[in-house]
Formats: structure tokens, sequence, C-alpha cells
């Protein structure tokens, strides 16, 4: 039988930078160099050694940096440095044009999910934190992918995903990402959300959540009123939570979405089902913008996000706020314990 890792061992944390030519880099750098992080786990820098060496003197951290080359293995958690790693990707052959969208840049933040996913799923990391890409640079590069999530899944080769957003008094799962808002309607359908139902609990189970309380936003106003505003919830939403509450989750809904946010925010439930992606996110950052993480649920491997975008008209000029990033490092690191603790 294999032994088991002590209880106590640091949790090795991937960072991707995200895109070089925006706040990726800067955010990275600042967090993995901070007390905080360093405290917390071993944070391991997924991207360009010599672009982020550059970067880091240019922003005055001098702490240092360990480089291992790619190709090399992660140290085991007891050999680990006290100072962050640098996985090199060695993948920006060229100048990066800051605050703009490149296929360079594009197809160096795609390289970074591709190494980081491939770490997670050998086991040399134990979770991934992600800087932020460009959807544009990422098309330009030849990717298909609206975003992290979907590469993620893809890579993992998983199926059944979901994005959801952890914040300190609300967490919330959307149904459908980026799409547009006319084509909500035709999405929410009876499957869709009975299987994010059914991942949700399973899932946040593994968490440390005994029975997740689960309620769902409903697309229309008031709910539909009985139909007056819309029938998606009669027809297609309400059944959904029925056949999973017939089968033990403590689903509830469809809740008239301009009270079920504030209800969770409460206390009343531990997750909300969103239809739409602005129609969860608005709460979200409302209430915890900074401190909200972007959590991929239903991957093999714990992977977690920044809050925001690349912010290309900051790109570079050292003024870029770096709480999201220590936020989602230290949410991945409280869920590998959590399901370290589970298993």
């Amino acid at each position: 039988m294999q032994s088991q890792p002590p209880q106590n061992r640091r949790a090795r944390i991937g960072i991707t930078i995200g895109d070089p030519a925006g706040i990726g880099p800067e955010v990275a750098l600042r967090a993995a160099s901070s007390d905080e992080v360093l405290g917390i786990c071993s944070p391991v820098l997924v991207g360009d050694a010599s672009y982020l060496v550059r970067w880091a003197r240019i922003f005055g951290l001098t702490s240092g940096f360990e480089i291992l080359p790619a190709g090399f293995p992660i140290p085991s958690p007891e050999k680990l440095p006290d100072a962050a790693i640098i996985y090199d990707t060695a993948n920006l052959p060229e100048d990066v044009d800051m605050g703009r969208d490149s296929a360079a840049a594009g197809r160096a933040a795609a390289g970074c999910i591709e190494a980081a996913a491939r770490l997670c799923l050998s086991g040399e990391l134990d979770a991934v934190a992600t800087a932020p890409i460009s959807k544009r640079a990422l098309a330009l590069a030849g990717y298909s992918y609206p975003g992290h999530t979907e590469m993620f899944a893809a890579l993992a080769s998983c199926d059944d995903f979901a994005m959801t957003f952890f914040a300190p008094s609300l967490r919330v799962a959307l149904l459908t990402t980026h799409v547009a808002l006319a084509q909500v309607p035709s999405l929410v359908k009876r499957a869709g959300l009975e299987r994010l139902i059914r991942l949700l609990d399973r899932e946040l189970q593994r968490y440390g959540f005994d029975r997740p309380r689960i309620a769902v936003a409903a697309l229309n106003p008031h709910a539909g009123e009985g139909g007056l505003f819309g029938v998606e919830e009669a027809r297609e939403m309400l059944p959904a939570i029925d056949a999973c509450r017939a089968d033990g989750i403590e689903a509830s809904g469809p809740h008239p979405g301009d009270t079920v946010f504030v209800r969770a925010s409460r206390g009343a439930f531990d997750i909300v089902v969103s239809c739409y992606h602005d129609q969860g996110l608005i709460p979200v950052k409302c209430l915890s913008f900074g401190e909200a993480v972007n959590v991929t649920l239903g991957l093999p491997f714990i992977r977690t996000s920044v809050d925001h975008g690349a912010a290309f008209d900051i790109a570079g000029k050292g003024r870029a706020e770096y709480g999201s990033m220590i936020a989602a490092v230290r949410l991945a690191a409280e869920l590998h314990a959590r399901r370290r603790q589970e298993r």
C-alpha cells in the first residue's frame, strides 16, 4: 500500500501568468512573492522565465525566484525551496507589445494553461490558480475556446463541469456562460439544469458541504409570475429541480432573481444557480469585487482564477491590484486541504 503524505505538507499551487501583454505577469509575480502566499503554499509560476525575471526586476521584486526548466519534474513537497519556483515554459521568443492583443501572446498564454493542466494531471501540482487571459488573443492564436474553463475541461477530457464563483458571502454557479443574452432562453433546458444541480451537489460535498443547499434563480421577473412573464420556469426549471429533490438533493426554486442572491449572501443557501452570466456576476462583483474567485468545478484537479480581466490599459505600469490573485491562491490551497480531509 502506498504511504499517505503528511497532513501538514504544503500544497504546490501553480500560478499561470495569463496573457503576457496584460497585467497577468504582474499580479502573478506579486502574489507569488507575497508573504500571504508563501505562508500558505509553495507557489509555482508557470510561464516564460526570462520574461518573468525581467518584469520582476522592473517591479522591484528582488527576493528571487528559483527557475525550473520545462520538462524537469517539480520537486516533492519536502524538497521544495522557500522561494517561489518559475516553471519555465520558454514560449515567448519575440517581444510582446504590451496592452495589445496578438497571436504570440495568445499562444504563450495557451502554452501556460496546457503546461499547468499537464502538471496537475501528473500530480506534480496540487492545484492551479490562473491569471487573466485575452479571449481575442487566444482566438488570434488559433484556439477556439471561449475561455479558461472550456480549455481546462478539454485538456482534462472532462464533459461535466461548471463555472462557479466563490465570494466571502456568496457562491454562484452559471447555467450559461459567454453567450449572447438573446440566446439564453433557448439554453435554459431541464436536462442542462438538472445536470448542473447534480454536479454542484456532488462537488460541494467533496469540499466539506454535507448537504449543499442549492437555490436556482429564475430566468424571468417574479419567476414568471405563473406564466404571465415567461414559461421557462414551469416548463423547464421546476421539473429539473423536482427531479433532483426526489433523489434527496436539497435544491429549491426557481426563486425570483431580484431577491435570491441577497438571501444567499445572508446565509439562506450555499450556492445559487444563475441562468446567465451577468445575472450571477453582478451581485458577486457588487458584494465582493477583488475578493471573489472563479472556480471550475468538475475537473479532476482544483482550478481557481481571479475575478478580473487582463486590464490592457494598465499593463506593465506597476499599478495592478493583485489581491484577487492572492484570494485565488488562498482558495486553491483551502480547497486542496478540504479535499484531502474528505479523502
